[in-house]
């Protein structure tokens, strides 16, 4: 039973919206990898590219610290802003398909809530780990106050390979994580969304699991299935965030649809919802890959069809079509094109890699896909980066919009959902390349400046933060 008065504390706490006047960190677990599941795995033995040695959190924690050296906040004061609020980790006991009992480990970290409830998606991927939750927590904060959308920022995710287990191993996991961790979850606290290895089924079992102690609370999670009054266009929405950029930047870097040809490292949600609407406007999609391998056709890939081969639990390699070649992960990267877009896991173009791109335009679908010396290469190669902090807000856009319906328990049509989209999209394009222009930096220390400096003035009006004479 939770403590009565540490509840009451929190609950005023958050009921108004208010930060605790004191930083906490409540750690649940012996750290980082402390609940790890040790049971033997099959190697994967597909030819992709290696992730770089830097880690996510490294990734995102080099950017905010030039943005906040450029900015001048002082250290005392960066050092709150850069660090979380609070860290959940919690011990996932599950029999699976083997009849073992394997013992997974799951994580909630709430980065920061100066500009509204904490938000951010929960993954299912045997490399989870705490500190790779801390980096997409943050990434969700300065996501969220770029885009302009009135949400902090927070992650979760539980280290469960989802490709190798049952329907209902998945759901017996996503129950128990949300009876972990609903105590500090809840529509005017923490919002919960799909990302790598879940999806609109997992968060109904997380709603309903969530209903049975509070009520029925549709807005306590968004991407959900459309029955349990998900949102139209979730599904399809940060692929889509990423046209509405490709149409936002096209005209300042002289492409036109007819004339793109398009590389998807990653077709999974993001990418394949990309390259279907690319595809759509009469692009060329040319080159994609998953963790089975990848596939080209100069003469272009039916991005419809390969999306329904995945959905039917195929792999991209086994795709047949007319001139489809089966290609490495370094041969997809050295594919000619004028758009390039990462969107699978992070860390995937590095120094030993980036060099080989041969894109003008590359839109990051993924979280943290390229590592700072990376970026340098690209930049020097003359490559325009839009980068995740920005590129991939789609998804939590509508999210916000799936959350504001909940609330009034109200639907908008999709036309009208696609339409606000687009509209938040390309404004926070615009505002990030004023800034990027005002202050001659690259597209990517310009949106990390934006939002730091979003996310200090909230915390610091609030009077959760002073700067000082």
């Amino acid at each position: 039973m939770t403590d009565e008065s540490t509840a009451t504390k929190e609950q005023q706490a958050h009921a108004s919206g208010d930060e605790p006047d004191t930083k906490q960190e409540l750690h649940e677990g012996d750290g980082a990898g402390a609940r790890t599941d040790k049971s033997q795995r099959p190697a994967n033995e597909s030819d992709q590219p290696q992730r770089a040695e830097v880690s996510n959190y490294e990734i995102v924690t080099h950017y905010f610290d030039q943005a906040a050296e450029r900015l001048g906040i002082p250290d005392d004061i960066a050092t709150v802003v850069k660090t979380s609020y609070r860290e959940v980790q919690v011990q996932i006991p599950a029999r699976l398909e083997d009849g073992k009992v394997h013992v997974f480990s799951g994580y909630r970290v709430q980065h920061n809530g100066a500009r509204g409830p904490y938000k951010g998606g929960v993954r299912f991927h045997p490399e989870v780990d705490l500190d790779e939750v801390r980096a997409l927590a943050a990434l969700m904060t300065w996501k969220t106050a770029i885009a302009g959308i009135p949400f902090g920022g927070a992650k979760g995710g539980v280290n469960v390979p989802a490709d190798d287990c049952r329907e209902e191993d998945l759901e017996k996991i996503a129950r128990a994580f949300m009876d972990k961790v609903e105590k500090l979850l809840g529509p005017q606290r923490d919002i919960p969304a799909p990302d790598v290895g879940t999806n609109a089924q997992t968060m109904a079992w997380m709603m309903d699991e969530y209903g049975k102690l509070h009520g029925h609370t549709p807005a306590c999670v968004t991407g959900k299935p459309i029955a349990l009054e998900g949102s139209f266009g979730r599904e399809a929405a940060t692929g889509r965030g990423l046209v509405y950029l490709y149409e936002e930047s096209a005209e300042e870097l002289n492409l036109k649809p007819e004339d793109t040809r398009v590389v998807v490292q990653g077709f999974g949600n993001v990418g394949s919802w990309a390259a279907r609407i690319l595809q759509d406007m009469g692009c060329t999609i040319v080159a994609a890959s998953d963790a089975s391998g990848g596939i080209r056709a100069e003469r272009g890939l039916d991005a419809q069809k390969l999306a329904e081969h995945l959905r039917g639990r195929g792999k991209v390699q086994d795709f047949e079509g007319d001139g489809i070649d089966r290609i490495s992960a370094d041969e997809l990267l050295e594919t000619e094109c004028e758009l390039f877009i990462p969107a699978a896991l992070g860390g995937m173009i590095h120094k030993e890699n980036a060099d080989r791109l041969r894109c003008k335009l590359m839109i990051e679908g993924a979280n943290s896909p390229t590592t700072p010396t990376a970026d340098q290469i690209l930049a020097d190669n003359g490559v325009h980066v839009i980068p995740d902090v920005m590129a991939n807000a789609g998804g939590v856009i509508v999210s916000y919009f799936e959350w504001v319906q909940n609330l009034q328990h109200f639907r908008w049509e999709e036309d009208d959902v696609n339409e606000r989209l687009r509209e938040i999209m390309q404004r926070a394009y615009r505002e990030v390349r004023d800034k990027a222009e005002e202050k001659d930096l690259p597209l990517r220390p310009a949106a990390y400046e934006l939002g730091i400096e979003r996310v200090v003035e909230a915390a610091t009006t609030r009077g959760y933060i002073h700067m000082g004479d």
